[in-house]
């Protein structure tokens, strides 16, 4: 480590005031601060300092995600090759999952630079976590063009229009996933999501929304039950499949303080009351719609559900920021995600149109939760 710091001392004058190199800055600063702890300090008040920066934030939400990466590359080499050792079927997963992470990282690396390079400013740390994240929220059948086109959409039109990290309305990587949603349907919520081996298979979601007048389970039949699709034996995203491995970075996010515990418990407790009501609605009216007597522990397990409550709805940027604001935040995504699955057949999943739009409101609802606490006070002070 001491070679590199003084590699890096050594070369810095040529990227830093009227070196040859210094317009190209951001590109040296990301390797300086991505392998060591930046020496810059905030001069002016008011400011709170703490242990760690940005990079390592999203360093931490990175290996958070590290369970359902590995798990998802498994499950995908599962698919193509079920014989053979733990390590045989892992090594198998790699060449079909390694290509399309490779390609959101290069793809929306560049355009960071370009972006950087042009405003002249550092690069964003944001991408660490959104070139992870959409590669997870992919099939593995992806083509990798697809792959390229999505991500270029969600860092230059979901972020970097906005301004880059910490000023982006929506999450960037679900703008990329919506993306390939509306514009290739097929390749990513088609019935032939999945296709190893010239074989077609249905994800859950889609197969117990799939016969009206049956009810959900009846549709799942003995295909998938809780269990499977709990541990993330399943067809579906790279990283959405398992909620085990989901909830073991959620643990870890919640213990190092990056994850909003008020968020998750918002969205959780959102899906189960909305889960209940159309349950209820479904035997009332009876419905002909399977997938109004889903029941809310299967909500939890299909789909991307977990995967978005635990990664996607805590995007400190996007999301709502003051504690009774989350807490309104997470409901909304979690009735959202259940109204759109139960009520819209053309889209099972939800989830993602479900944090989209509370994304959308976010600053509205903290601008009431606002308004509300500064009526509170000047009460107080009138008494």
């Amino acid at each position: 480590m001491k070679f590199l710091r003084n590699l890096l001392d050594k070369v810095e004058p040529n990227f830093t005031g009227n070196g040859k190199y210094s317009k190209f800055y951001p590109l040296y600063e990301m390797a300086d601060t991505f392998l060591f702890t930046p020496a810059d300090k905030t001069r002016n008040g008011p400011h709170i300092r703490d242990a760690i920066d940005l990079k390592r934030v999203m360093s931490f939400v990175v290996i958070a995600m590290l369970p359902a990466l590995l798990f998802g590359i498994f499950n995908v080499g599962r698919q193509v090759s079920e014989s053979g050792t733990i390590i045989d079927i892992f090594l198998s997963g790699l060449p079909i999952v390694v290509p399309i992470i490779l390609t959101s990282y290069i793809v929306g690396g560049f355009w960071e630079m370009i972006f950087a390079v042009l405003r002249k400013h550092e690069i964003n740390e944001g991408f660490l976590v959104t070139g992870m994240l959409i590669p997870l929220v992919m099939p593995p059948t992806i083509p990798l063009w697809m792959v390229a086109l999505a991500t270029t959409f969600g860092v230059v039109i979901g972020k970097e229009i906005f301004g880059g990290t910490g000023y982006n309305i929506f999450n960037p990587a679900l703008v990329a996933r919506a993306f390939i949603f509306f514009a290739y349907p097929g390749a990513i919520s088609g019935d032939r999501v999945w296709t190893v081996d010239g074989l077609s298979q249905a994800t859950p979601l889609l197969q117990a929304s799939s016969e009206q007048g049956s009810k959900a389970l009846e549709l799942l039949g003995s295909q998938f039950n809780w269990w499977d699709m709990f541990y993330g034996f399943i067809p579906g995203s790279i990283g959405e499949t398992s909620t085990l491995a989901i909830l073991i970075g959620a643990v870890f996010l919640l213990i190092t303080r990056i994850g909003n515990w008020r968020i998750m418990a918002g969205t959780l407790l959102g899906m189960l009351l909305t889960a209940k009501l159309t349950n209820v609605f479904g035997e009332t009216v009876g419905s002909s719609n399977p997938m109004l007597f889903l029941p809310a522990e299967y909500h939890l397990v299909m789909g991307g559900f977990a995967f978005g409550l635990v990664f996607m709805a805590t995007d400190p940027v996007s999301a709502a920021q003051t504690d009774r604001g989350r807490w309104m935040y997470g409901l909304l995504i979690g009735f959202m995600c259940v109204i759109i699955r139960a009520i819209n057949p053309a889209y099972p999943e939800g989830m993602m149109l479900a944090i989209l739009f509370a994304n959308a409101f976010s600053p509205l609802i903290d601008y009431f939760v606002m308004k509300s606490h500064i009526k509170q006070r000047l009460k107080r002070f009138a008494a």
